[in-house]
């Protein structure tokens, strides 16, 4: 029957557009995994596999049971400046009394940006653990850093390291160097000041634009707005002053209307109401006696 047809043509119209928002959904999620640029490399260093808010799969350190500890100590902290689900890639980490690294594969010519994961966890003040960051041997693209100097304890804090590959030559922040084969390692360097550490790296074959950045750090300024809320009362103690305020002035205005002791002085000079009235008293008293004539006719 035709109705039977229009209803089946309306169900396989709606049929169509379900799927045309799965598929956009479906594009959606993956455009964010592809805006990356081509992830290359991740590990999340002494933890498990991991994948994270962007799609990003993070495998199992290499390094487990080879060079260095795995330290999952992290794990008793709420990591500020990431989501919940992807603290684990700053609550497990990875130390040792020794320089240690990864041997980072590499896809050819082109731009790359390396991008290193750490959170201090366990120091409570700065200078207590320095080291730097060398990528291929000779780049020292992060010296003397200390995570708790930078953003304090329990913050997540990511380094990001653009270099590019032309050939066998590496270029990272105005330097060149040769490449030995298809892969470069980055080191976490032995100083004076404790072992060195990461909590996860990942690659990308792209720009730095390419790669999602930690929200930015609390201004000082805000910081200082939050102090100065903090000492504001509370919401019973704005009430209770103004309730003392309110007793207060209600005090102060009944000992501003509150009558001196003894009876009041007449004002002499006020006017006397009943004067007003002194027409109508003569009008009445002089129509009493033509009503009694009147009634007497």
């Amino acid at each position: 029957m035709p109705e039977d047809k229009i209803k089946h043509s309306y169900s396989m119209a709606l049929f169509s557009v379900d799927i045309m928002l799965l598929l956009l959904l479906f594009l959606i999620f993956f455009s964010r995994v592809a805006g990356l640029g081509e992830v290359i490399y991740a590990i999340n260093a002494g933890g498990d596999a991991h994948i994270d808010v962007y799609g990003v799969r993070y495998e199992k350190d290499p390094l487990t049971g080879k060079i260095g500890t795995a330290s999952d100590f992290g794990k008793q902290l709420v990591i500020g400046r990431v989501p919940p689900g992807d603290q684990v890639l700053y609550q497990t980490e990875r130390y040792h009394h020794s320089t240690f690294g990864y041997d980072i594969p590499l896809k050819g010519d082109g731009d790359y940006v390396l991008v290193l994961k750490f959170s201090e966890v366990y120091f409570n003040a700065p200078d207590q653990k320095v080291f730097d960051v060398v990528l291929n041997g000779e780049h020292t693209v992060i010296p003397a850093l200390d995570i708790f100097g930078r953003v304090g304890r329990g913050v997540a804090y990511d380094e990001y390291i653009p270099f590019t590959i032309v050939g066998n030559t590496l270029q990272a922040a105005g330097q060149e160097s040769i490449v030995k084969g298809s892969k470069v390692k980055v080191e976490f360097v032995k100083g004076y000041k404790d072992n060195p550490k990461v909590n996860a790296v990942f690659v990308i074959k792209g720009r730095l634009d390419d790669v999602p950045k930690l929200p930015p750090l609390p201004r000082e300024e805000d910081l200082d707005n939050d102090l100065e809320d903090s000492r504001l009362p509370s919401g019973n103690q704005i009430n209770n002053n103004n309730n003392n305020n309110n007793n207060n002035n209600k005090q102060q205005q009944s000992t501003a209307k509150r009558r001196p002791s003894g009876p009041r002085t007449p004002n002499p000079y006020a006017s006397d109401d009943t004067s007003s009235m002194l027409p109508i008293f003569v009008a009445i008293g002089a129509a009493i006696p033509l009503l009694f004539c009147l009634c007497k006719l």
